[in-house]
């Protein structure tokens, strides 16, 4: 299927490993133009460079990193017609240890960074008409669990993705979530976890994991190319699990 995005310009944060990484190159499969944001100038480089997208150093936790991500596309690709925020931080295990400090580092480091992105893009989208704005979420914010600060969090970017989403629907916009649950990629959590302790992560997918097995990168990456495709453009304002059953909630 001809997802219609060849050509557009798509801005990925976090996108230099584990699911940010899978998106950016399933969009750049698709013909977009990908620029690949995160913090280490030679990892985006790399990717860039295996993608035939742009690279961009920058710390999207502060509000010049994020400007100057957008800027930079821009300058190089021309104005951003997709926006995938990626980028999420966590704080805090349990509330044990999270208290006012964990929950604003939670707040800033997915909704707040979420929102100054999508604002830097929003009125150029607005203007031309169509664009796509994908916010990855969580299982969690779709349901309780997990650490609480990342839970709340990333339920106030769900809010948000719906708020916004019947705002600009008029406008050719839309805006979705992408709620993943727990995918397996080396180097991340869940492939540390695995390490550390094979037969407790084992047990954890027999009793949590319907499929028997974690997910991949690969296909939540298939699932956000879709959410961004011409193709896509009745679906907005939703959560969208990806997670093969894994959450237990029946919205």
């Amino acid at each position: 299927m001809d997802f219609g995005i060849e050509g557009k310009v798509a801005l990925v944060t976090a996108a230099t490993r584990g699911i940010g990484l899978g998106i950016a190159q399933g969009l750049a499969r698709e013909g977009a133009r990908v620029s690949v944001v995160a913090r280490t100038e030679a990892d985006v480089k790399r990717v860039a460079e295996s993608i035939g997208g742009i690279g961009i150093a920058a710390d999207v936790l502060t509000e010049g990193g994020c400007k100057r991500a957008v800027a930079a596309t821009e300058e190089a690709l021309g104005p951003i017609d997709i926006l995938v925020n990626n980028f999420g931080a966590r704080a805090g295990a349990s509330w044990k240890d999270t208290g006012p400090k964990e929950l604003q580092a939670a707040f800033e480091g997915n909704v707040v960074v979420s929102t100054r992105m999508t604002q830097l893009v929003l009125p150029g989208m607005l203007e031309r008409r169509w664009g796509r704005v994908v916010i990855i979420t969580s299982v969690y914010g779709r349901e309780s669990g997990g650490a609480p600060a990342y839970n709340a969090a990333k339920a106030a970017e769900q809010s948000l993705v719906k708020s916004l989403a019947r705002e600009v629907a008029a406008s050719g916009v839309t805006v979705n979530g992408v709620a993943p649950g727990s995918i397996l990629w080396e180097g991340g959590g869940w492939h540390r976890r695995q390490q550390a302790d094979p037969e407790g992560i084992a047990e954890f997918v027999r009793h949590e994991m319907p499929l028997g097995r974690f997910g991949t990168v690969d296909e939540v990456a298939a699932v956000v190319a879709f959410v961004c495709s011409k193709q896509a453009s009745l679906l907005n304002g939703a959560s969208i699990a990806v997670d093969g059953a894994q959450g237990r909630s029946n919205i």
